[in-house]
């Protein structure tokens, strides 16, 4: 009578990792739903949470973002801070003047006015106008930044994208004026 083959030990090794990742998805969904997740705005961020997020956004923006269909003038600062003033200062602030309770959002929202980092940058200077619109356009999620491609047309997103581009240099007079709401 011929011996059975050993064939049984991969059977087992598979059966075996299954039944791991299984414990691993069950243990994590016990801890998300009977555990004490930071999920108010004053809780400590999850182990790695900015760089789970961070990764994957940036990748996304540089696969997506779109050059400015026009030049920067006078004109396009002006509708752009007309639009800032409305739909963004609540949260983002206006030179000179930051928003209180934006520090105490998470994550806060950045004052897009003040200088920022070891290089004194000011808001969103440093990025590409295309970054920008991205943003503005397609919003952020999990961080209170909405999308307002349903909100605003394409040339009002622009606006703001380049207003915000420039916000490191000096604007015209009635620039300043709308931003500070004079």
């Amino acid at each position: 009578m011929a011996k059975k083959g050993g064939g049984g030990g991969f059977g087992k090794l598979v059966l075996g990792f299954l039944l791991g990742v299984l414990a691993v998805v069950a243990a994590g969904y016990a801890y998300m739903r009977f555990g004490s997740l930071p999920v108010a705005v004053a809780d400590a961020p999850f182990l790695m949470e900015k760089q789970i997020v961070r990764i994957p956004l940036h990748s996304r923006i540089e696969s997506e973002k779109k050059d400015p269909p026009f030049g920067i003038s006078e004109d396009v600062f002006e509708s752009g801070a007309k639009i800032y003033r409305t739909q963004c200062a609540e949260c983002h602030g206006t030179p000179g003047h930051d928003v209180p309770y934006a520090r105490y959002m998470y994550p806060s929202a950045p004052q897009l006015w003040k200088k920022h980092g070891s290089k004194g940058v000011v808001g969103v200077s440093d990025d590409d106008p295309g970054e920008t619109y991205w943003r503005v356009s397609n919003g952020i999620r999990l961080t209170g930044m909405p999308a307002f491609k349903h909100v605003l047309s394409d040339t009002e997103m622009w606006q703001v994208s380049l207003l915000l581009k420039n916000a490191d240099k000096d604007m015209p007079d009635p620039v300043e004026h709308i931003l500070r709401g004079k």
